[in-house]
């Protein structure tokens, strides 16, 4: 041990050496997205040896399905969070609407969205971790379609589906820059993030038309 520097000898002996490599790797990813992380740059950040993360991650896949799990349950967090806070909670639209804008400015600013969370290389891991969290967000996010939907499970399905594939469509044409400063999207990423809610709800409002019973209307 006395060959690892001062930081190193910290960060094992306060336990936190595996939680600030997760950190440092969400930091890296979010700046450069998952081209820009690396195992050695982490630890740099870190303070440690290039030699030490690998004693709590045995590869590089490791570490980033260690991220893409904490990501995972920051989003979770968030959007639970918004639901609660949706304009009119008790609408099972706007309680689904609020997720897109969640999770547009999510991407927007950690650049992990699903696109890492369900990376093949990293769910053929078969990580429990990364399981049980991709695994509860799924399951909050089809309980939320679930309600908003008029049809079955085949329809709730069919209209997460389109709604995620919107919400990460304008945080990846906002990251991409196809969206200038201007009108319509004069703040930034925030702008952006509404216009995914306003665009989620007609989404979801002509899904549910499209789906409602023939006799509803009786």
């Amino acid at each position: 041990m006395g060959e690892q520097g001062g930081a190193e000898r910290r960060a094992y002996h306060h336990g936190d050496l595996r939680a600030a490599l997760i950190d440092a790797a969400l930091d890296l990813i979010s700046e450069a997205g998952v081209a820009g992380f690396s195992v050695a740059e982490a630890a740099r950040r870190v303070g440690v040896s290039a030699a030490a993360p690998y004693r709590h991650f045995p590869d590089r896949e490791s570490l980033l399905a260690a991220a893409a799990s904490a990501a995972t349950r920051q989003l979770t967090h968030k959007i639970r969070t918004a639901v609660g806070t949706a304009p009119d909670p008790g609408d099972p639209v706007e309680r689904l609407a609020a997720t897109a804008g969640v999770y547009s400015r999510f991407v927007i600013e950690r650049r992990a969205g699903f696109d890492l969370i369900f990376t093949p290389a990293l769910q053929d891991r078969h990580d429990g971790e990364l399981r049980d969290a991709t695994r509860a967000l799924v399951a909050e996010l089809l309980r939320l379609a679930m309600a908003a939907s008029t049809g079955g499970i085949h329809a709730a399905l069919e209209l997460l589906e389109h709604h995620t594939a919107l919400a990460h469509g304008y945080a990846g044409l906002q990251l991409g820059g196809a969206f200038t400063p201007g009108p319509p999207h004069p703040q930034g990423h925030d702008a952006v993030a509404d216009h995914a809610v306003s665009a989620a709800r007609s989404l979801i409002v002509g899904h549910r038309l499209l789906h409602a019973p023939a006799d509803s209307g009786r």
